[in-house]
Formats: C-alpha cells, sequence, structure tokens
C-alpha cells in the first residue's frame, strides 16, 4: 500500500490481476446528479413520471435501524447517497472475478437538504475513514459485535446501507432520513442522458490503465469516457486520494447544474430519459416513496445550482495509522451546524414589523478593502444565503470600513443585510443609488457573513456546483 494517507486503490483492468482491495468513488459523485433529478426537480406531472418511479428498488431498513436513533430537530432532509461496486449482471466487465464477492461502498455522501429549500451540501466521508462501528445485522440477519475501530466503509459490506445509516448517525449524531444507491452502469447511463457532462483538464492525458485520452481543456464526456475520467490515477493531478476527490466533486457539481439546468427541467423528454436512466439502477428504503420525492421536490423548487455546496468531512491522518484518516477537532462543531441548520427564518412575533427576507433583497457588492476577489467571494456567501446578487466591481476607493447604502425603496433589505454583518455597519441612503437595490461596499475590516437563521458554514476547500469548472482549487 502506498504510504500517502490520501492514496487509494482503484480498480482499472481487473480481470488479469488478483482482486487487491478496491476504491470505487465513482458513484456517489453521480448520486448527486440524480438527487438533483430526483428530489430538486420539477416533477409535477406525477404521470408522466409513473413508469421511471415503478423502476426503483426499494430495500427496509427500519427494522435493522430500531428505534433509538438522534432525534429530528428541525425540517432538513438528509439523505444518505451510496455507490455500490456489484459486480453483479452487466457490471461484471468491470472485475468478473469479483462477481460473487459482497458488494462494497467506498463512496458515501450525506445531501444534506436545508429546511425551506435554501440551499444543500453534499458531505463526502472518506471510505478510509476510522471510526466507532455500531453492531450491525450482516445480510443473513446474523449480529455483528460493535467495534472500538473500523475503515467506515466496511460497514456496507458488512450490513448493507442500513449499516452505514446506523454508522454515520452514530458519529454525527445527525438523522439520517433516506438513502439512495447506485451501480456503475447507472453512472454512465446517467452522464448520457444529460448529454454529457462539461470537464476541463490542466493538461493532456493518456492513460493505459483508465483508456482515457483526452487533450487539455474543456470537454464534454459521457458513458465510458466519463467512466474513465472519473477512474484515473496517474493521468492527471498529483495521484492522490485528496487530488482526485476534488476532481471528482468539480465533475459532480458540473453534473448537478446540468441537471438542474432549465434544458433539462424544461424539457419533459430529457427528463424523462433522465429519470429512467436513474431509476433503473437505483435502490432506496422503502419511505423513500414518490410521493415523499414529489413533496420534497416542491419544497425545493427555487434551488439553484449555486446553493449546491460540496465538502468533505473535516478530517486528517489518522495518529494511529498515517494509511488512514481520523475526524479533525472540527467535525463535532461542523456535525452541530448541520443538526441545527435553521435556514427558515423563525415566524416573528405577533404585532411586530415583518422582515425582510434575504430572498427579497437585492445587493451589488462593491470591492473596496483592497483584496483581489473580495467582492465575488462575499457575493458567493451571500448568494448561499439566499441574497439576489450582482457584483459591481471595485469602489471608487478603499476603505477600512465596510458600508451599507441603499436606494429608494431598499431600506428594510438594507437592515436585513446589515444584520448579518459583525462590524454592524448603519444602513445609509445612497444619493443617485439603484432604486429597490442595496450596495454593498466591502472594506478592510470584512471578517465573515453570520447565517441568515442558522445555516451552515463556509467550509475550508468547499466546492459549488456553479464554479468555473477551469478553476483551480
Amino acid at each position: 500500500m502506498n504510504s500517502n494517507p490520501m492514496y487509494m486503490e482503484y480498480v482499472d483492468d481487473a480481470d488479469p490481476q488478483p482482486a487487491p482491495r478496491r476504491g470505487w468513488r465513482i458513484l456517489g459523485w453521480v448520486c448527486i446528479g440524480l438527487s438533483a433529478i430526483m428530489v430538486l426537480g420539477s416533477l409535477t406531472t406525477y404521470g408522466l413520471y409513473r413508469q421511471a418511479f415503478g423502476n426503483i428498488s426499494h430495500e427496509d431498513v427500519n427494522a435493522q435501524l430500531g428505534p433509538d436513533r438522534p432525534k429530528k430537530l428541525n425540517g432538513a432532509m438528509n439523505i444518505l447517497l451510496l455507490g455500490s461496486d456489484t459486480r453483479a449482471g452487466g457490471n461484471s466487465k468491470y472485475g468478473r472475478q469479483m462477481k460473487n464477492e459482497p458488494p462494497r461502498s467506498d463512496t458515501m455522501i450525506l445531501l444534506h437538504l436545508s429546511p425551506g429549500g435554501g440551499q444543500a451540501m453534499g458531505i463526502s466521508f472518506p471510505r478510509d475513514l476510522m471510526v466507532r462501528m455500531p453492531s450491525c445485522k450482516d445480510r443473513n440477519g446474523r449480529t455483528i459485535p460493535a467495534q472500538p475501530r473500523a475503515q467506515i466503509n466496511s460497514a456496507f459490506t458488512n450490513g448493507g446501507a442500513a449499516c452505514v445509516m446506523k454508522t454515520i448517525e452514530s458519529l454525527s449524531n445527525i438523522r439520517v432520513d433516506h438513502f439512495m444507491q447506485v451501480d456503475f452502469n447507472g453512472f454512465k447511463s446517467i452522464t448520457s442522458a444529460v448529454g454529457g457532462v462539461p470537464v476541463c483538464l490542466p493538461k493532456a492525458v493518456n492513460d493505459p490503465k483508465s483508456h482515457l485520452r483526452l487533450s487539455a481543456g474543456k470537454h464534454n464526456i459521457e458513458g465510458e469516457q466519463a467512466l474513465a475520467y472519473v477512474r484515473v490515477r496517474h493521468g492527471l493531478g498529483d495521484g492522490s486520494d485528496l487530488d482526485r476527490i476534488k476532481r471528482q466533486q468539480k465533475f459532480m457539481g458540473a453534473l448537478a447544474n446540468k441537471s438542474l439546468s432549465a434544458g433539462t427541467l424544461s424539457n419533459p423528454k430529457k427528463l424523462l430519459d433522465l429519470m429512467n436512466a436513474v431509476t433503473k439502477s437505483l435502490t432506496t428504503d422503502e419511505d423513500l416513496t414518490p410521493q415523499v420525492m414529489m413533496d420534497i421536490a416542491r419544497e425545493m423548487q427555487g434551488m439553484t445550482s449555486g446553493k449546491l455546496r460540496f465538502v468533505t468531512v473535516p478530517s486528517g491522518p489518522d495518529p494511529q495509522d498515517p494509511n488512514r484518516v481520523a475526524l479533525s477537532e472540527s467535525a463535532q462543531p461542523f456535525f452541530a451546524a448541520v443538526r441545527n441548520d435553521k435556514t427558515v427564518p423563525k415566524e416573528p412575533k405577533p404585532g411586530a414589523a415583518p422582515k425582510v427576507q434575504p430572498s427579497q433583497v437585492r445587493v451589488r457588492v462593491f470591492n473596496g478593502s483592497g483584496i483581489d476577489g473580495q467582492a465575488s467571494r462575499v457575493a458567493q456567501d451571500l448568494e448561499s444565503q439566499g441574497f439576489q446578487v450582482s457584483v459591481g466591481g471595485n469602489a471608487p476607493s478603499n476603505t477600512s470600513t465596510t458600508k451599507v447604502l441603499y436606494g429608494s425603496g431598499a431600506d428594510q433589505g438594507a437592515q436585513t443585510l446589515a444584520g448579518l454583518i459583525p462590524s454592524k455597519p448603519k444602513p445609509a441612503p445612497r444619493s443617485g443609488g439603484t432604486p429597490g437595490v442595496v450596495d454593498l461596499v466591502v472594506g478592510g475590516d470584512w471578517t465573515n457573513l453570520k447565517s441568515a437563521g442558522g445555516g451552515i458554514p463556509e467550509q475550508q476547500g468547499e466546492i459549488r456546483a456553479n464554479d468555473d469548472i477551469c478553476k483551480e482549487t
């Protein structure tokens, strides 16, 4: 095994060699895209999608999970996304000698849908993460005792989706509402059904193991070529698992962005083709019924790709084994922020003046800090909280203090924005300002933005679905 703790073995051309421990993450990246379709899309005509819903396989996990579970604290929805490396059926060509082995899942992503449809976050759990493993029932109904230290991806092999759900709940204390599981062929079908996924290569790649041959620059890839892109290890980046995860998160974001685009969601044929591609390889819990999917879809109608974020759970090298990873000190505060995410503001007290919500506020951001790119970063934070945002460029001159100025009719929106800025700037009318628009001049004292209602703070290294695919991370 490689000494790099972020290194991961992958299946390439598996048939000629013995079967080492496999590390497929690829299908979890697709799960974000399928969730965008199944959960975030405008599925308003159930009859049109009846056949597609009928393709889904279901699994009863309630008995295995039992009654001792984390409490549900709010209206958020948490869906566990799993990629199965089963070699059964049409998947056998990716390793025929593994056909009779129990399937593994080296892809575990908790998709957190904030209350009210304000934002969503895909939280990736590294396959080499060492955790306390709760007792689980195996596939034959036998009890596997709890383990004080085990690799998290063994949960799926031991007891399937139910054991992974139980493990995630035990280490995060976050209630997992549902799960979605997809296999290899589902990946290829989904990328083809959306008409390909855009990617950007910093250099040309010609990798004989994954059979990926692409020139540097932008490409639109699908099917086997997309599968090769997310598998390649030696041809791109530094060969580390961390580098590949970042690349795959970009792919996941681009897929979700494509799935959420008007060209897909507003075209019944494209959406139906995509639904069929997804559902033919999809397994969910029995409680994730078509009606539940429709209900979630209605709640998430306002979702945009800019509000879809991807992070890896806070972790670092395992002190006991440099080839493994462990949760870092910031993991529990992060889990707490997810558990307590209350993006939907509380109802105002009787008699109180109605507060203007971020979604009703138009903000134009100017950079007066002297720091390159600061306006764009602040604009991104504002958008994640629901504001309607544009970037006005650099302010006429730099300023040490952040200012909130407003045009006619935007005074209440300015109050809403100012209330989220730690330096508490006092809103002021702007002579010649645009009616209905709040101008935010970011000064040298800018630190961060408070949550509009208990949301999840920005995480180091996070990626958004609308990021430039060629942007370096």
